[in-house]
């Protein structure tokens, strides 16, 4: 069977099939946790398919979606607690993601779905987060096929000395600015080329690779997809890049701006609208404003409207907020233009390439819930019936007057939490887990942290 991802889920016996041939023993089964992480387990083959049989899945603790980044569960959560005893949940592995790992010795990977006790959907999973989201368009005859551009920067050092060095002083694959430049991406080709490889061995379709203008910056593009699969590659990808570049003794980050002085990571969406019944592209119209159909342009209107209080999904750490910098390729105006990369939102493409690239995001986004963002902001001014938005012809970065994202996280937090529109498209219990989720990272930055600056700044010299 095909080692990637397939559109309709293989039965057992093809999966036992494909697991006897390719020798393998292990199956590390994950999900995405609130932070995109994939936290899961490693099942021996025989235990794996006895998970399969039945959709029975195995045993996990709720712990994993109310913990902060060391893991420590924080509180304020309604979902569980030390009051609930973290009870369990169901990982059910979704056969259609089995994938054979090249690069790991007879060793393959399945995604999973969380189900709850009484065997429904866990509804604060990010992968069911954005699941609602995509059934939500399905019932207004939408589809989308979409594409998450990400950004990473690559260092000759290890993780491990990464780590040791409190990730300063690291070594960038590059040593000047080599924006598109083919010398650089040759010097670099011995890993981006095992990465390009291996992607593609397991089904993760890449259209390009080349070096950003950061020192040791890189960008391979995948291919589009629908939005589901899209953020399940995504998240893969970047667990995968890890491993492998690991493996070779390098280390690579997706923060959004891992240095104050070097250009961000982003994380650009393209997203196209269908016909959910006919398949045909329902996003171009050649001779209305911008080329947006009438439905499309109600699409982007609802993305604009609800940029600020949406950013959050987008934007989810107190890093994310250093990217938003003037003339940075990072824009901040919420707007469309015409291939205008000064503005939030750019059209680009015409008839079935006809699409709109949603430029908020950095690389640090999960993408279930940056693609959930982008997508109920849609449906919200579709279901609304705004009117297509006006196209900005200028600089963008020059005009205070218009609208922009959050400047800080805490004011990201706030818009994010007050939005009725937010809560009304994601539902009470999501809404409210992510609030909580996001307000106990900011309180751990501003009320349990003393930074490097501040020590510099005033250890002194106060």
């Amino acid at each position: 069977m095909n080692s990637g991802q397939t559109t309709q889920a293989p039965d057992i016996m093809r999966l036992e099939q494909a697991i006897r041939e390719g020798g393998i023993d292990t199956v590390v089964c994950a999900l995405p946790d609130i932070w995109g992480r994939l936290v899961g387990k490693r099942l021996t083959a025989k235990y794996f398919l006895d998970a399969l049989r039945g959709g029975k899945g195995f045993a996990s603790s709720v712990y994993l979606f109310v913990t902060d980044m060391d893991m420590d569960p924080r509180p304020g959560y309604r979902l569980t607690g030390w009051e609930k005893g973290f009870q369990d949940f169901t990982l059910r592995p979704d056969p259609s993601t089995f994938r054979i790992l090249p690069w790991h010795e007879r060793t393959a990977f399945c995604l999973c779905d969380a189900v709850t006790a009484q065997g429904e959907d866990l509804p604060i999973a990010p992968r069911n987060i954005l699941k609602r989201q995509i059934d939500r368009a399905a019932k207004l005859g939408i589809g989308f096929k979409c594409a998450t551009e990400l950004e990473f920067f690559t260092f000759r050092n290890s993780f491990e000395d990464a780590w040791d060095r409190r990730y300063r002083d690291l070594t960038p694959t590059s040593r000047y600015r080599a924006d598109y430049h083919v010398l650089q991406s040759s010097l670099d080709e011995p890993f981006l080329q095992c990465l390009r490889d291996h992607m593609e061995a397991v089904g993760i379709e890449v259209e390009n690779a080349k070096t950003e203008w950061g020192l040791g910056q890189q960008e391979i593009a995948l291919k589009y997809c629908d939005p589901l699969e899209m953020a399940d590659r995504h998240a893969l990808y970047k667990t995968w890049v890890k491993e492998i570049l690991g493996q070779q003794g390098y280390s690579a980050t997706f923060m959004a701006k891992p240095f104050i002085d070097e250009v961000g990571s982003s994380c650009h969406v393209h997203i196209s609208m269908w016909d959910k019944d006919s398949g045909a592209p329902a996003g171009h119209d050649p001779a209305r404003p911008g080329g947006m159909s009438e439905r499309f342009g109600a699409f982007v209107a609802g993305m604009i409207a609800g940029g600020a209080e949406y950013c959050w999904l987008s934007a989810p750490t107190i890093n994310s907020y250093k990217r938003y910098r003037k003339d940075s390729f990072a824009p901040v105006q919420l707007v469309v233009g015409k291939d205008n990369r000064t503005c939030g939102f750019r059209l680009v493409g015409e008839g079935a390439n006809f699409r709109v690239e949603n430029r908020i995001p950095g690389a640090d986004a999960n993408p279930y819930l940056a693609l959930a963002g982008v997508i109920a902001s849609g449906l919200d001014g579709i279901e609304a019936g705004m009117a297509t938005p006006e196209i900005y012809d200028d600089n963008a970065y020059l005009n205070p007057a218009l609208p922009r994202v959050p400047v800080t996280m805490g004011e990201s937090i706030r818009k994010f939490a007050a939005a009725e529109t937010v809560r009304a498209s994601l539902g009470d219990q999501v809404h409210q887990h992510l609030v909580n989720f996001a307000g106990q990272e900011l309180d751990a930055f501003e009320q349990e942290t003393v930074t490097d600056w501040e020590l510099t700044r005033y250890f002194e010299r106060i």
